[in-house]
């Protein structure tokens, strides 16, 4: 059944008075990711945010522009690192709970498994969808390089290559069924070889 977001108002041109756009985000995170950016047309879209197709173009420009914010909204809220790679933190504690919180998020939804973000980046070659979220897996990798690097910067590059890949790795599995106990398993054996780098 279709979420509306703006039942009660009435229909006129433009958006509904009641339209809320970080509603229709969530909506929008809940399709993609149990669906793939191709898996979501545009009318379905629509429907399940209860609005027309003008109205929702002149909120978002297109579905793409959709997706991006969506991609952004996600990679906020799921597993948002400035709680995670703080200030002052020690690296291998910190990244240590980055993949253990990654191993739970990307479990907790079996019909939603792995990361929104790294699953749409694997996405077809160079399309809008992909390189959307390959630009957003990128910047959050930035972030854990910087983090690393105030600290132990000779080995910032391999560190976050290692905690992107496993990263990855988790999501991939959890996609494939693997269950939560055995991704956060393989989370803090990740976790004790990065603090052996770190050393």
């Amino acid at each position: 059944m279709p979420t509306t977001l703006n039942s009660g108002a009435r229909p006129g041109r433009g958006r509904p008075r009641a339209f809320d756009p970080d509603a229709a985000l969530e909506v929008g995170q809940r399709l993609f990711h149990a669906s793939g950016y191709d898996g979501v047309g545009l009318s379905a879209l629509t429907e399940a945010l209860g609005i027309k197709p003008p109205s929702f173009y002149m909120a978002f420009g297109s579905k793409a522009a959709f997706f991006e914010r969506v991609l952004e909204r996600y990679a906020q809220t799921e597993i948002p690192l400035g709680d995670v790679l703080r200030a002052g933190r020690a690296p291998a504690e910190a990244l240590g709970e980055l993949l253990v919180r990654a191993a739970r998020t990307y479990a907790r939804d079996p019909e939603r498994p792995g990361c929104l973000v790294l699953e749409a980046a694997r996405g077809h070659g160079d399309s809008e969808s992909a390189l959307l979220a390959r630009r957003t897996a990128e910047g959050r990798r930035a972030q854990v390089k910087t983090f690393v690097a105030a600290t132990h910067p000779k080995v910032a590059g391999v560190v976050t290559d290692l905690v992107s890949t496993v990263m990855s790795g988790l999501s991939a599995n959890a996609r494939e069924g693997m269950g939560e106990a055995r991704l956060v398993k393989v989370a803090r054996a990740a976790a004790a070889g990065i603090e052996g780098i770190l050393r």
